[in-house]
């Protein structure tokens, strides 16, 4: 009798178990772990994420009430004290690791950027996941609070995060934009929050282009003005020199200045910039687009479990941050195999609805009916 895998079954095998397995030996501590091992934890943690359990005993007891199902998902029933115990005591450096493996499979079936340029584009930004002092102390970064801070720099490529570091609250977005190594040739936009002379030497020394706010008190001299050919919004585009006390020990090379406006707030915005070979209109459309960085943070928030959390020590706190990032790595690659235009929103929505019924994952993400998932109806048919 032909049978169907289910919905979360299909899932999880989008992660590569022979990798995960070579990462959970990499990333090994103390002795080795019995019944609950790593990839237990991560199909409960996984479990909890997709169908937004609440609590470990949710957890236990949606695991506990799939039966024999378990055993095709390669994990069996868990205990809530265990899993407690490994989300403390393993190193959540597991599924950071995952998250390169993963993010790499998905670039390669991710659409490429809007834009008719070659090179790569990457948004930065960072945003603070809000702890409870009373239980989280250890997180205390301000007068009464507590928070993680999540530093991403996001791929438009399919917008996805490329990089990740999770830090303590307290921690300067710029310390975690150091942490991330975009390649080459690459275009990195931001806020004026990191708008540091050493940071824009640094990646103009690696060979890296930036987009940003200037700050309104810069310093500076025109050398040269460009012709702008009537592009809409655009009202100036200059090469400087920037001539600030604090610019002149960087010895910055001549930037570009652009003044845009935006023709329905009839809002002035001036960027700077160390590209000169796209026209101007692009680079407000390049500082437009970043607005994608913050409508993930959005989508994670609010769709992900990452503000509710089922341990107080740091280990399990970025064990459960990091599996909310490989999962939504995961989304967006049975989005892409799908070729579907559904938001991951969307496809997220579909995946909590069906996760322990047998039926296809492609199908079911593209919106065919059931009955045109099985090509032979004598697979339906038990016969001797």
């Amino acid at each position: 009798m032909g049978t169907q895998s289910t919905v979360f079954g299909q899932v999880l095998k989008l992660v590569p178990r022979y990798e995960f397995d070579r990462l959970a030996a990499d990333h090994h501590k103390g002795r080795k772990l019995r019944s609950m091992t790593r990839w237990k934890q991560f199909v409960a943690l996984a479990l909890g994420q997709l169908a937004g359990r609440h609590s470990l005993r949710d957890i236990e007891t949606n695991l506990a009430a799939q039966g024999g199902r378990l055993y095709h998902l390669g994990a069996g029933k868990v205990a809530r004290s265990s899993l407690a115990r490994v989300n403390e005591e393993q190193p959540y450096a597991l599924y950071e690791a995952l998250f390169a493996r993963l993010y790499e499979r998905c670039a390669r079936l991710a659409p490429r950027h809007g834009f008719r340029f070659a090179n790569k584009l990457y948004s930065l930004d960072a945003s603070l996941i809000d702890l409870s002092l009373k239980v989280f102390p250890w997180a205390h970064y301000a007068l009464g609070k507590a928070a993680v801070k999540l530093h991403v720099g996001l791929d438009h490529d399919g917008c996805l995060p490329a990089f990740a570091n999770v830090t303590a609250g307290r921690m300067s977005d710029m310390d975690g934009a150091r942490a991330m190594a975009f390649p080459k040739g690459s275009i990195v936009v931001y806020d004026k929050g990191y708008s540091a002379f050493a940071w824009h030497k640094s990646l103009i020394e690696r060979g890296i282009f930036f987009v940003t706010r200037a700050r309104g008190n810069i310093l500076c001299e025109v050398v040269a003005r460009h012709k702008t050919w009537d592009m809409a919004g655009v009202e100036a585009d200059e090469t400087i020199r920037l001539t600030g006390l604090r610019a002149r020990p960087h010895d910055l090379p001549d930037l570009r200045r652009v003044v845009w406006r935006d023709a329905e707030t009839n809002k002035r915005y001036v960027f700077l910039t160390s590209i000169f070979h796209l026209d101007a209109a692009t680079i407000a459309g390049i500082y437009k687009a970043r607005w994608q960085v913050e409508l993930f943070f959005k989508w994670i928030k609010q769709n992900l479990r990452i503000k509710a959390f089922l341990g107080t020590t740091s280990n399990a706190i970025l064990t459960q941050i990091w599996v909310a990032l490989c999962v939504a790595l995961v989304i967006a690659y049975a989005k892409f195999l799908s070729r579907t235009e559904l938001s991951a929103q969307a496809v997220l929505r579909l995946l909590q609805l069906n996760l322990f019924l047998s039926r296809d994952l492609t199908a079911l993400i593209r919106g065919q009916p059931p009955d045109t998932e099985i090509t032979d109806r004598r697979q339906a048919v038990f016969a001797l």
